[in-house]
């Protein structure tokens, strides 16, 4: 177990997520879409579904827009989307994976290689940059649930690997097998989480100067900003100084 590690610049910081909230709405039901549309549609029975369903309550998401998006795997809606996976390199030589859900193939890998060489980046080809990351199930809770000793000891009898804690709140990590079990297990001891997900944790982080680091959140905006694209994951760490620069 090992605790205080700054993982949120690894996802793109949630502040420029929290100004899009209706596109964030539509890649969430379309997750929910997608996962009821591969298992039962009840989430109790589904893990994905069940994860899918989360994180959407997490994002404070209405009950009826989560239910029709369950209703639309139902009704046959959804057959077409496909999940692909993009990895290229960003500014800086920072390694970026990028998270698909599709019904145009083409479309999305057009909109995705665009983003990449229009901001300092370059697409490569499949496993081109995943090698350096490990996937890996994630559970976020806000820092409001209590403090590092609190949850290390909830993630440790809930059977989670490692913790990593902030003032802005902590990550759990688990293998991807047991995201399920542990995440159901925490969910009595803390409540229900704010995130729970698959996620691409790098082995080693890039640290980005105040040049880089704009050119790059630039090229993160372009690809989260393309309604296909569910999550964009990287190894690039940027210290609170270059932030508070970018945010001036």
């Amino acid at each position: 177990m090992a605790g205080h590690s700054k993982f949120k610049n690894i996802m793109h910081r949630k502040g420029a997520q929290d100004k899009k909230r209706s596109a964030m709405f539509s890649k969430l039901s379309r997750e929910i879409t997608v996962a009821a549309k591969m298992g039962a549609p009840d989430p109790d029975m589904n893990p994905r579904l069940r994860l899918a369903v989360n994180n959407a309550k997490g994002q404070s998401m209405p009950k009826d827009n989560i239910q029709r998006a369950i209703d639309k795997a139902s009704a046959n809606e959804g057959d077409d989307y496909e999940e692909l996976r993009y990895e290229g390199y960003g500014p800086g030589g920072v390694a970026l994976i990028v998270e698909a859900l599709t019904d145009n193939r083409n479309r999305t890998a057009t909109n995705v290689r665009t983003a990449f060489s229009k901001n300092g980046g370059n697409l490569g080809t499949a496993g081109a940059v995943s090698h350096g990351f490990e996937r890996l199930g994630m559970i976020e809770y806000p820092a409001s649930v209590g403090d590092e000793e609190k949850v290390l000891e909830a993630a440790i009898e809930a059977g989670a690997d490692d913790v990593e804690s902030s003032e802005d709140g902590h990550v759990i990590w688990t293998q991807m097998e047991a995201l399920h079990e542990v995440s159901s297990e925490l969910e009595k001891a803390l409540g229900e989480a704010e995130n729970v997900k698959l996620a691409w944790r790098p082995n080693i982080t890039v640290e980005c100067d105040e040049g880089t680091a704009q050119t790059l959140l630039k090229l993160v905006d372009a690809l989260d900003d393309d309604d296909d694209v569910q999550t964009v994951w990287g190894n690039y760490e940027i210290s609170d100084e270059v932030m508070e620069k970018l945010d001036a």
